[in-house]
């Protein structure tokens, strides 16, 4: 039996729209959770099972950052195939997470450990997880249960005490596994050309979080039309007759109730749907007041309870969403029905000391401000699964985001496999952010190298879109970004033209397009493959600009598509390419490359530590031609 929240009301919940960036899942939230990020005990040489106990010779470690990293504090760039981590799960951390009788089962969550990770709980197995860029959760109540270590080898510094217990978890991923999903990760020691360094092991927060026995386990939002959301709850536990479901939207900038709608919860039932319609939408003269948009990112706040037949709140949970809409039209990409250029910044997610983890959570949410403040209305996570505070960033301050799949590199039914799982559960994981408006699961032939001419690799890429597509039919997918597109929503191109007047050329009017799709492309691979054909979709240079300039120190190994002369020449080049895309008749967006500098990639508009190599205001005009 669950222990019962209290009356028909919903507890307490912190404001999902409103957030501070610190919860780890921003669109669905309790009151208690408990941050484990932070020191650990850590191996990266030898690879004992009988470590699951707890190992000899720990160092340190600061997670969530990858012990390739200098964050971390063991920075070492080398190989590490097999790492391994503990640290003591506390009476403490217990009642952060708000265990206790109302909340008696714990749930350990990872945001994301690369690439394969197995969990131990006082030597006792818990799970395991392949898919180093999604998050994965296990219920550690029957562990936890067990009588608590007292003589861990891994708690060097404290006494495990009373009440606590050893958690040990080992990440193995091989750096010569091109079937693995990796992205911009090097497969080389060294980073080369345009591939960084890996980011092994544990990579994003680790956190507990308790819950009732009969709980909330996912929610996921959809955008039925303008004025028409769909709520899909998932739960866990069971429910007698009678149980309820209730949603209750509030439009909290206005102190506005828009909506409550309740449903029953079969007794067998582990998943239910609710259509949520916003009454106040109906008048299409006044739509755009809620509309969720770049210029207007109105947010929507909802809480979801769980209520018992006899009317006592069992479990609740605080959400958010956007009222928006994306498709394809005329040519053009539609925002809320109405074209919209798409100015997108391409966004490697990458820092110098912490690599693919933000250096803090506030920098998350800076890195949103420096892409707007620097005109642009969208940004290209490229080949990385960003982390969900990031996306709570762009709802909230608005920012759309075409979400990408990092690529493997090799072409195998294991490599298949791999990717398409690992893309299922970001699709998933993402799907109710009214940011994320686009769905990129390739680029530019990686795992697919010869998909010009190979039906399988046309096949597979054809799938992923479609996969896409059956997982959300609500907003665009690009099939292959690039190049090579068998089945595209939207025909992107990349083009490092350097000079402005050639880019106009090639991108002028209608003719310049069936040129360009009739053919080889700039990269002089074919724009369309494995029978594909022009249906007007729209054409979007994904990947241009790309130029070189160190207002600094001179690195060496610095590397760009083309090089300018000074801060002057560097402004002059941009703006001339804008010039090219500004003019063009057809092109419905652009993707300027790239945000920031990258180890070697000295191509940013700011330097690898954020800070701009020209002031913003210069760049700005430059991107906005104003």
């Amino acid at each position: 039996m669950n222990a019962h929240l209290g009356n028909d009301a919903a507890p307490a919940l912190p404001l999902a729209s409103r957030q501070d960036g610190e919860y780890p899942r921003p669109q669905m939230m309790r009151s208690h959770w408990a941050d484990l990020d932070g020191t650990w005990s850590f191996r990266n040489t030898g690879d004992d099972p009988a470590w699951r106990d707890g190992f000899p010779d720990p160092r340190d470690i600061v997670v969530p950052f990858p012990p390739e990293s200098v964050a971390s504090g063991i920075d070492e760039p080398d190989f590490h195939p097999v790492v391994w981590y503990s640290r003591l799960i506390t009476a403490a951390d217990l009642a952060a997470a708000g265990h206790g009788t109302d909340a008696p089962r714990v749930l350990l969550h990872f945001g994301a450990v690369d690439h394969r990770a197995r969990v131990w709980v006082d030597g006792r197995f818990i799970g395991e997880h392949e898919g180093g860029h999604t998050p994965f959760t296990l219920d550690v109540t029957e562990a936890l249960g067990t009588e608590p270590s007292t003589d861990s080898p891994a708690a060097t510094d404290t006494s495990p005490g009373a009440g606590s217990h050893t958690l040990v978890v080992r990440a193995e991923d091989d750096p010569h596994d091109l079937t693995q999903p990796r992205g911009k990760q090097d497969w080389h020691e060294q980073a080369h050309d345009i591939w960084y360094r890996r980011t092994t092991g544990i990579w994003q927060t680790v956190w507990l979080e308790a819950v009732p026995t009969t709980a909330i386990r996912a929610l996921r939002w959809t955008n039925l039309d303008h004025e028409t959301m769909r709520l899909t709850v998932r739960l866990t536990g069971e429910h007698p007759a009678g149980t309820r479901l209730r949603v209750e939207a509030t439009w909290s900038e206005h102190d506005e109730h828009l909506a409550t709608v309740e449903t029953t919860v079969g007794p067998t039932a582990h998943e239910c749907e609710l259509v949520v319609p916003i009454a106040r939408q109906a008048n299409g003269q006044a739509e755009q007041e809620l509309q969720w948009s770049p210029d207007a990112p109105h947010l929507v706040d909802a809480v979801v309870t769980l209520v018992a037949p006899e009317g006592a709140a069992v479990d609740a949970v605080s959400s958010y969403f956007g009222i928006r809409t994306t498709r394809i039209g005329g040519g053009r990409f539609l925002l809320n029905d109405r074209s919209i250029d798409v100015r997108s910044v391409l966004n490697q997610g990458y820092w110098p000391d912490s690599h693919l983890t933000a250096p803090s959570r506030q920098a998350l949410r800076r890195e949103v401000e420096l892409i707007k403040e620097l005109g642009f209305n969208a940004a290209r996570n490229h080949q990385k699964i960003e982390d969900p505070r990031f996306l709570y960033w762009a709802d909230r301050l608005g920012l759309m985001v075409w979400g990408e799949a990092p690529g493997a590199y090799a072409f195998s039914p294991t490599a298949v496999q791999r990717l398409m799982r690992e893309w299922m559960d970001a699709v998933e994981r993402d799907a109710s952010h009214p940011s994320i408006v686009t769905w990129v699961p390739a680029n530019e032939s990686w795992g697919v190298q010869h998909i010009a001419t190979d039906p399988a690799q046309q096949a597979y890429a054809r799938a992923l879109a479609d996969v896409t597509r059956a997982l959300d039919p609500t907003r665009p997918v690009i099939s292959n970004d690039g190049w090579e597109h068998p089945d595209s929503d939207i025909l992107s191109v990349h083009d490092y033209e350097g000079e402005g007047d050639r880019l106009a050329r090639t991108y002028a009017d209608d003719a310049a397009r069936t040129r360009l799709l009739a053919g080889l492309g700039p990269a002089d691979r074919l724009i369309l493959v494995g029978g594909a054909v022009d249906r007007g979709q729209p054409v979007m240079l994904t990947e241009f600009g790309g130029v070189n300039h160190q207002p600094g120190a001179q690195r060496d190994d610095a590397w760009g598509y083309t090089t300018a002369a000074d801060g002057d020449d560097w402004i002059a080049r941009i703006t001339a390419l804008y010039d090219a895309v500004r003019a063009s008749s057809f092109l419905a967006g652009s993707c300027w490359t790239q945000l920031t500098d990258t180890m070697q990639e000295t191509n940013g508009l700011l330097n690898a530590d954020r800070t701009p190599k020209e002031p913003i205001e210069r760049i700005r005009r430059a991107v906005l031609g104003r």
